[in-house]
This record gives structure tokens, C-alpha cells and sequence, in this order.
């Protein structure tokens, strides 16, 4: 072999990860190649470079396929590289390409590697350094792999940043600038509008100064993932990765799942026209399935509504889970009149909106439209996109002006958490007192509508658990989401809103076993001050006693008749050492209008001031 001339074909490559590395140039590697053929004598028939390829298995090198016909064609007999990775990494590539040369009496020559395939010792040491190099490469993916995972579940998604997100310290948090409109697209679609209706109506309200809005857009919001929480690694493999709560969500997973269902339906010409109250809220009780909804229209209008499990063959009516729940459903309507309808928005507006942030927010895009109009005055942009870039800016300075506008507002309003069991207090007076306008005033659960009642349902129920009792499908346990659980026990352990529970009084001599709204410990300087301004409106009388755990009976003054009670509540934080009774407070009212202080509309639209110090001693002087 050593009186033959060999002809070699000098192979380079460098992978784009190669590129920064000292001595992977393929310059470098050009000219220590060069070098070793003068050495041994090779006559070099042409220089094949791959540029920013990697050798991992099916990646396409247009170079190397050009050497291999090069030896097919007898012009070559001599791979010549620098190092044995530079050819392959794959053990299944390196048997391949053994192969191939064994076939066309061709050879491989390393630089850094000493490897001859001439004999079977030399065959073999070119299979254990490529398994070595495969092993490498394999190990380094598999840490990547566990970092990026590790990067995933804290928020730093490596993809392109989507709309209504912006990147904080790398992880992606909620835009206040675009969240809302997100949020729009989850709800107009929600709503039987197509893609094409969506994009019309960004269009035309020329939405963050865009007039391009398509249907692929609006689509490609719908279905990504990352809009409820969770992130999909590796989509378009055969073997993706889910990752679940990862990120703040714009929407619920319930309506992301629904806006799915409807998806698969035809998207430009499907209307709903059912609305089911507890669409995906049902559990089969035997094997555990989301219940799908059915409907039937009677000869007389009527539509009656079900839910079924296809797998077990069961049907309940839709009817009779609202009945077993109706009361549950009420006080959660309570709840959402009071708190989300009139005062989370207030209190939210100022967690969400804060001045600073937003003030911040503001100068830098000030500062953008500076630098924008700079680049145009030194000809780095054309009239055209200096309008376009200009108009996106000004757009979104109008968005956080008006969040400015907001906040100052809510400042002024100035509710606090006080007024929230205040209002609740009122709402219950007024329903005794003004049983009539009271519902006239507020929503009533039986007169709502089947989209109100529907949208409640989603906004604070989890999902409802049924059971088989004596062969029929009963309520087992309706289970809240946990963003409204979470509030609501906030708000409740803190003292400023009630429960119902059950407990045993005297009234008018008489024991009696009810259900009474029961709030926790507050200091009695806010108590005193909750009374008094109560008394602004109404005439309401605070009783004390005695809560006995053991038998639920509250020991306490005899409720004289017409007199109901409003609330109970500790007047102590601790017991004392005490695990038998608790020191307990009643506020009453009287079950008549004719003690209201105050015009009858001023108890329904308005709250009462808070009362100061001189009021106070004023008020216990008389």
C-alpha cells in the first residue's frame, strides 16, 4: 500500500455549535490537512467542505455526498479529516461508511486520530472512538434536555416571546399592554365567532395600529397551550414533552379546552345556540369521564338539557344537579355581586395597574418613539414604516394612559376590604328588611339567563362530583376553583367575610337548630366601627354570649320576636385557654322597614361612610 499513490479527498466540517471553538475552523482544518497529505504523499484531488452542519444521523452534507460519488467514480480513494467526529458521531453512520469504502476499495485517514481501516485492528478502533463520540454526544443531550426542563418549569419558555406575554429576568409574565386582547379573542370565539369575524374586528378597530390581522393569527392563538398555563416542548416531534402550570394563564383551562372543542367543529359557520350550565364541570361517577352535554327540544319549545357518559351508558338531567346545587349557587352569586362586581374590580384594578410600574412603562416607550424618530430623521427608515412603527407606539401609550386614568380613579374610590363585609352585611339587611326591592336591585339565580348562570359556573366551580346513591345520581361535592377558593379564604380567615354554619340559639324561648352566617375574628375597634355604621342606615343591636363547641348552642340573649339575626362572630382571638366555649357577638335587625334611616334607594346604591373618633363617643354618650 505504502508504494501506491493515494488520491485524497480532504474533508472539512464545522457544525454551527463548532464555529466559536479554536482549531474547528475549517480554515484550520484546511491547512493542517494539507499539510499531513504533503507528508505522506497523497495527491489532493479536492477540498469538500460542509459549512455549519452537524454530524448527527440524517442531517443532509451535500459535500460528503459529493466525495462518495467521487469514489464511486474511482477520482478518490482516501477520505482524509481531521478527527474521526468530523465524519460522524453515529455508530450507525461510522458502520455505513466502513461499509461503503470496504465496497469501493477505499480508505480513511485521521489526523488526530490514528486510525487505519486497512486491517481489522484498525476497523476496529474507528468503531470504539465513534461510540465514544456518540456516547458524548448522547450525554450532552441528555443534560441539555434535563436543564431545559429544569428552565421550562420556572417560566423561561425558549421560544419566540407570544402575544400578551413579555419576558421579566427571562421568564415569560403577563403584558398588561396585550394580555386583554388575548383574553377578547379567547372570548369572542367562545362565543360562535369564526377566525375570519375575529380578525374583521381587529381589523377594523385597527387593533395596536395592525390592519393585517388573518385568520392563521388568530388561530395560532387558540390553539397555543401556553395561554392556559402550560407549555409543549418538541411539538412537531413524534415525541413531545407537555409541561403543565408553568406560567401565569390569560385564560382558564376550561375555556381554552372549550374554545378546542368548538375548534373541531366548522369554525366559519358553527353558532352556539345550547348553552349547558355545567359543560365540562361533570364527573361520571362510576369511571371517573368528563360528561358531555345533549339537548332535546319538545313539542311545546322547551328544551331539556342532559349530560351523559357514552363509556358506562348513563344520562342525568341537567335540572336536577341545579337543584341539588341551587343553594350553593346562590351564595356564590352573592358572593359575585358583592365582591367581583363591586369591589375586587377596585381593589384588583390597584394590585394590577400600579402607578409606578406603569409610569415606567410609559418613559420607555417614550424613549422608543424618540429613538424612532431619530432613525428617520438620519434616513435609516422610510416615511412609511416611521407612520407604521409610530402609530404601534402611540397606540399602546393610549393603552397605559388610560390604565393611569383607571387607577387614579380607583385611588379616589378608596374601598377597602371593611366595605366588603359591610356591603354583604347591607345586602342581608336589605333582603329582611326589602324583600322585594332587594331582588329588584339585585340578580336572583332563577331569573338570570342560561349564559350568565353558565359563565358564573366557570368563573368559581372547579368541577362537581357525583355519586350513586340508592340507584339514582346525586351531588357528592361541588369542588371551587382554587383562584376564587384561595380569595375567599383570604378574605374570610382575615374576618371580612361569612360562612354559613349551623349552631343552636333561644328564640322567643325556644331552642332552635339554623344555619346562621358566621364570620371570624375581628378586633373590636373595627367591629364597633362596623356597628356604627350600620347603625347610619339601620337600626341593628349587638348581643353577647357564649358559643358552647361541643353542642353548637350559642347561649345568649332569647331573640325576641321580629328580631333576626344579621351574623355571629368570636370577640376574642383566642379562647382564653378555654377549648369548650368561645365569647361570641350577634348583630340583629328587625324584620320591618320602618326603622331605615336613610331614602330606601341610598340602602341598595350606596355604602355608609366610615365614622370617626368624635362620632363614636358622640354616639355612646347618648
Amino acid at each position: 500500500m505504502s508504494e501506491e499513490k493515494h488520491i485524497a479527498g480532504i474533508y472539512i466540517r464545522v457544525s454551527t455549535e463548532d464555529q466559536a471553538r479554536e482549531g474547528f475552523s475549517l480554515p484550520e482544518q484546511e491547512k493542517r490537512l494539507r499539510a499531513m497529505c504533503e507528508y505522506k504523499n497523497y495527491e489532493i484531488y479536492k477540498i469538500y467542505k460542509d459549512a455549519g452542519i452537524s454530524a448527527k444521523t440524517g442531517n443532509h452534507r451535500p459535500a460528503f455526498e459529493e466525495l462518495k460519488e467521487d469514489i464511486k467514480n474511482k477520482k478518490v480513494d482516501t477520505i482524509v479529516v481531521l478527527k474521526l467526529d468530523r465524519l460522524t458521531r453515529s455508530v450507525y453512520d461510522m458502520e455505513n461508511i466502513m461499509k461503503f469504502l470496504e465496497e469501493n476499495n477505499a480508505y480513511l485517514d485521521c489526523a488526530n486520530d490514528d486510525i487505519n481501516t486497512t486491517n481489522a485492528n484498525g476497523r476496529m478502533v474507528a468503531r470504539l472512538l465513534t461510540t465514544v463520540s456518540q456516547n458524548e454526544i448522547e450525554r450532552t443531550s441528555e443534560r441539555t434536555k434535563i436543564g431545559l426542563a429544569g428552565a421550562i418549569k420556572e417560566g423561561n419558555i425558549p421560544h419566540k416571546t407570544p402575544f400578551g406575554y413579555k419576558r421579566v429576568n427571562k421568564k415569560l409574565v403577563p403584558d398588561p399592554l396585550t394580555k386583554d386582547q388575548v383574553i377578547r379573542i379567547f372570548n369572542l370565539y367562545y362565543e360562535g365567532n369564526s377566525y375570519q369575524t375575529i380578525s374583521n374586528i381587529y381589523n377594523q378597530e385597527q387593533v395596536f395600529g395592525k390592519t393585517n390581522w388573518c385568520d392563521s393569527t388568530i388561530l395560532k392563538i387558540l390553539e397555543n397551550e401556553i395561554y392556559k398555563g402550560d407549555f409543549v416542548h418538541g411539538k412537531r416531534t413524534t415525541n413531545p414533552t407537555y409541561y403543565e402550570n408553568v406560567v401565569e394563564p390569560l385564560v382558564s383551562k376550561e375555556l381554552w379546552e372549550e374554545c378546542q372543542v368548538q375548534k373541531r367543529k366548522n369554525s366559519r359557520n358553527y353558532k352556539r345556540d345550547k348553552v349547558y350550565l355545567f359543560l365540562q364541570k361533570l364527573k361520571c361517577p362510576k369511571c371517573g369521564r368528563i360528561l358531555g352535554g345533549n339537548a332535546t327540544r319538545k313539542k311545546n319549545g322547551n328544551i331539556y338539557y342532559y349530560y351523559q357518559c357514552h363509556n358506562c351508558k348513563i344520562s342525568i338531567k341537567e335540572i336536577e344537579i341545579e337543584k341539588e346545587v341551587k343553594k350553593l349557587l346562590a351564595d356564590i352569586l352573592e358572593y359575585d355581586n358583592v365582591v367581583n362586581e363591586f369591589f375586587l374590580p377596585v381593589l384588583k384594578s390597584k394590585l394590577n395597574n400600579p402607578k409606578e410600574k406603569l409610569e415606567k412603562e410609559l418613559k420607555v416607550l417614550d424613549n422608543k418613539k424618540e429613538r424612532i424618530k431619530k432613525a428617520y430623521i438620519d434616513s435609516l427608515f422610510t416615511e412609511e414604516e416611521f407612520k407604521e412603527e409610530t402609530k404601534i407606539i402611540e397606540n399602546q401609550i393610549q393603552c397605559i394612559n388610560s390604565k393611569l386614568l383607571e387607577n387614579e380613579q380607583t385611588e379616589q374610590l378608596n374601598f377597602t376590604v371593611d366595605d366588603i363585609l359591610l356591603k354583604r352585611d347591607m345586602d342581608f339587611i336589605n333582603k329582611v328588611k326589602l324583600p322585594i326591592s332587594y331582588y329588584a336591585f339585585n340578580d336572583n339565580w332563577d331569573l338570570l339567563d342560561r349564559e350568565i348562570k353558565a359563565n358564573i359556573i366557570m368563573r368559581y366551580i372547579d368541577n362537581i362530583e357525583l355519586e350513586i346513591v340508592r340507584g339514582k345520581y346525586k351531588v357528592k361535592q361541588a369542588n371551587f376553583r382554587n383562584t376564587f377558593y384561595s380569595e375567599f379564604e383570604e378574605l374570610y380567615k382575615q374576618g371580612y367575610i361569612d360562612i354559613k354554619r349551623p349552631l343552636i340559639f333561644n328564640f322567643d324561648g325556644i331552642c332552635v337548630d339554623v344555619n346562621v352566617r358566621y364570620s371570624e375574628y375581628l378586633p373590636i375597634k373595627k367591629v364597633m366601627q362596623h356597628l356604627y355604621r350600620l347603625n347610619e342606615y339601620y337600626e341593628v343591636d349587638l348581643y353577647k354570649g357564649n358559643f358552647y363547641k361541643e353542642t353548637k348552642r350559642l347561649d345568649m340573649l332569647p331573640l325576641k320576636k321580629g328580631e333576626v339575626p344579621i351574623r355571629i362572630f368570636p370577640l376574642q382571638d383566642k379562647n382564653n385557654g378555654n377549648e369548650n366555649w368561645v365569647s361570641m357577638g350577634m348583630l340583629i335587625t328587625k324584620n320591618v322597614p320602618n326603622d331605615i334611616k336613610v331614602n330606601i334607594r341610598d340602602v341598595f346604591e350606596t355604602i355608609p361612610a366610615e365614622i370617626t373618633k368624635d362620632d363614636i363617643v358622640s354616639q355612646e354618650q347618648l
